[in-house]
């Protein structure tokens, strides 16, 4: 609060948003409650859409109105279905969340990432953008992916991406393959179809294993029996 201009011996007003819904980009909030002339945005995406007016989401774009700066919102869902980026026309800063970042993207909805991949790049492409600015880090200078989750980042990417980066998301998604993809600088990947293709995995070794111990215990169970009736059968011409 203290970094906030005054204006005529007040601190002008504060308003927080947030890229989209996850608790790592919202979890802050709770700082704001009960602040003087601090407004702070909804986060579900019915909110979303009421406060920034998109009638036809996630079509069109939305601004924000600080005065003599402005900012646009741009819906970018694919990530998390309440996705938005945020353009600077003052500084030609882009804000783009997790939906592009020095990171892998992890995508959530193939069909609405690629529709916000194109139109993100339309937005772009006859704007000045200086810098392109997710919200983590997960790659080394060199280009290489830390280990997942990984609180360790020596020698990190710098946090700034390029307009050509944007411009070149659309094509470069095309070669998702639903699961895992490395393209270019982009790595894409769809955690939960992992998850779910390493259940049904492990489903079916399970199944084996079972199947092949319920084999096993019915050809002991046989061969007991034949043990005992060939047993039966020489204790039988004895007598």
């Amino acid at each position: 609060m203290q970094l906030l201009p005054t204006s005529r011996e007040a601190k002008i007003p504060l308003l927080v948003v947030h890229t989209h819904r996850h608790l790592d980009h919202r979890a802050g909030d709770g700082q704001f409650a009960n602040v003087a002339n601090v407004q702070v945005a909804g986060y579900d995406l019915a909110s979303v859409k009421k406060f920034y007016g998109f009638s036809d989401w996630p079509n069109g774009t939305a601004v924000i109105n600080l005065g003599d700066r402005q900012v646009d919102v741009i819906p970018t869902p694919g990530h998390n279905e309440t996705e938005v980026s945020f353009y600077d026309r003052n500084t030609g800063l882009l804000f783009s969340g997790d939906f592009l970042l020095a990171a892998r993207l992890l995508v959530d909805d193939s069909k609405a990432y690629s529709a916000s991949a194109e139109r993100m790049a339309n937005f772009v492409r006859y704007r000045p953008v200086s810098y392109v600015l997710g919200g983590h880090i997960e790659k080394g200078a060199n280009g290489n992916l830390f280990p997942w989750q990984s609180q360790y980042h020596p020698h990190e990417h710098q946090l700034q991406l390029s307009k050509q980066e944007v411009m070149a998301l659309p094509e470069a998604f095309h070669h998702f393959n639903g699961l895992y993809s490395e393209v270019g600088p982009f790595v894409f990947m769809d955690s939960m179809r992992i998850l779910a293709v390493c259940g049904i995995f492990i489903l079916i070794v399970l199944v084996v294993i079972v199947s092949m111990l319920v084999r096993f215990v019915r050809r002991r169970q046989a061969s007991s029996r034949q043990q005992i009736a060939r047993r039966d059968s020489l204790e039988s011409n004895s007598a």
